[in-house]
């Protein structure tokens, strides 16, 4: 994961999440620290009510860390499970930053695969047969799943049946999160 500031990270998601909103003018990407390469989820919850608006990001590290969290941050105004942000919603959510590890796939067996996955630890992606689901470490939590909800969940999310994750095919890989959050819209930032 980069070693940045997750204050700057997260301040510089709500900068871009405002210009892409129309609220604000685009930042100026932050200096030090961000031009490592790295994957990055930008996640949008209403406040106070805590409920998911907006939640997209790069899982690889194909770009430099700046680049990715500009590009989630847009990103996430526009999730296509959602209407799009309004500037008049900005000041009514939260923004949170997960700064992912490189994702490594899990060659095990799927008779072995749970007990390999700690709930709060290990984020998850899952590919078969050109579906691709991914789960940030802290959804499991979140929601209140076992390992095996947790990989049944991640194979729906993917659009698959719930199960597909025990096929000799499917390819579950794993990697952490490095989790920074607003406590609330333009607040205290938080670690974890």
């Amino acid at each position: 994961m980069a070693p940045c500031d997750g204050e700057t990270a997260v301040r510089f998601a709500r900068k871009v999440i405002e210009s892409e909103t129309g609220k604000g003018s685009m930042p100026q990407i932050p200096d030090e620290g961000f031009d490592a390469r790295s994957g990055v989820f930008v996640t949008l919850n209403t406040h106070p009510e805590h409920e998911l608006r907006g939640c997209i990001g790069i899982p690889y590290p194909v770009m430099p860390l700046s680049m990715a969290l500009e590009e989630a941050a847009r990103s996430a105004c526009h999730d296509p499970r959602f209407p799009d942000l309004s500037a008049d919603e900005v000041d009514g959510v939260t923004v949170e930053v997960t700064i992912l590890s490189e994702p490594i796939p899990i060659c095990l067996p799927a008779s072995e695969l749970p007990s390999a996955i700690e709930i709060g630890r290990d984020g998850l992606m899952i590919s078969f047969r050109g579906r691709r689901g991914l789960f940030l470490p802290q959804v499991p939590v979140e929601q209140g799943w076992d390992t095996l909800e947790y990989l049944d969940m991640l194979c729906v999310k993917a659009g698959l049946p719930p199960g597909t994750w025990r096929m000799d095919d499917a390819e579950i890989s794993s990697f952490r999160g490095e989790i920074f959050h607003e406590v609330s819209p333009n607040g205290e930032i938080m670690k974890g």
